[in-house]
């Protein structure tokens, strides 16, 4: 992690682990490898999704990037109190890349679309259960958890997972071109290509921010932990889901195919 560096106009930079920090993040790793090396990620790498079940997946996580620009509102909402460490910072931070994520939400329309999901069925969509688990979960952790919970349950769990399967799917994208339902061109595979490149410092950069607020904090440093964990649960459940319809489409694949 220390070889990854970034300056922001409010020079963030991120800085060695100390031994809390480092143990924090040596234990999250499994945690965060069971989503990035999920055996549906695996698939929709090496281009073993069928489009029934990429579409579905497609669709059910729409929600959660239309609504991480608001998770990440809540969490700026919490950095008022500006003499505590690492609130400025935060909130710079925040402001920065809420606009990003404001920018990515139209790109993954567009690689919905390279699949042939229409903005009006990504807008009308209603998750299932397990897949909107994790956004009832982001709604309450970024309303009333406290500022570090926030940044680690969203912008360290979910996108540190997100950047690890990103650079994977990119890799393998084009062995979806044959597919006469499938458009891969710049575009449709925008939102991909910036979780796979440089945004994959985000993590990183909110990982600093939690050390930076809970340095000298261990019952907060045990709060955050646990909120990536959970935050990383949830997204297993959503990819298990996935894992179920793919599953099922195979099978009534195969008996069609049988007849």
């Amino acid at each position: 992690m220390t070889s990854v560096m970034r300056n922001y106009d409010n020079q963030l930079e991120i800085t060695p682990h100390n031994l809390w920090s480092q143990q924090f993040w040596d234990e999250l790793i499994p945690y965060k490898n069971r989503i990035s090396e999920h055996p549906f990620f695996s698939d929709m790498a090496s281009g073993q999704l069928t489009l029934e079940s990429f579409r579905f997946a497609l669709l059910q996580f729409y929600p959660l990037v239309a609504h991480f620009p608001s998770y990440m509102g809540l969490s700026l909402s919490k950095a008022t109190n500006f003499s505590a460490p690492g609130v400025t910072e935060a909130r710079d931070w925040l402001i920065q890349n809420i606009k990003v994520e404001e920018r990515h939400l139209n790109w993954y329309r567009d690689w919905a679309g390279g699949f042939g999901i229409s903005v009006e069925a990504l807008d009308a969509v209603q998750p299932t259960a397990a897949m909107n688990a994790v956004n009832h979960f982001l709604w309450n952790i970024n309303t009333r958890g406290s500022l570090v919970e926030s940044l680690a349950a969203t912008n360290l769990a979910i996108e540190w997972a997100t950047g690890d399967w990103s650079s994977k799917v990119y890799a393998g994208i084009q062995s979806y071109t044959d597919h006469p339902d499938v458009h891969i061109n710049k575009r449709t595979i925008a939102w991909l290509r910036a979780h796979a490149h440089y945004d994959d410092l985000h993590p990183y950069e909110a990982m600093e921010l939690i050390k930076r607020l809970c340095e000298n904090d261990e019952p907060m440093q045990k709060r955050a932990l646990k909120a990536v964990k959970e935050g990383l649960a949830y997204y297993e459940l959503a990819l298990d889901e996935c894992s179920k319809i793919q599953a099922r489409t195979l099978k009534f694949n195969y008996l069609a195919a049988s007849k």
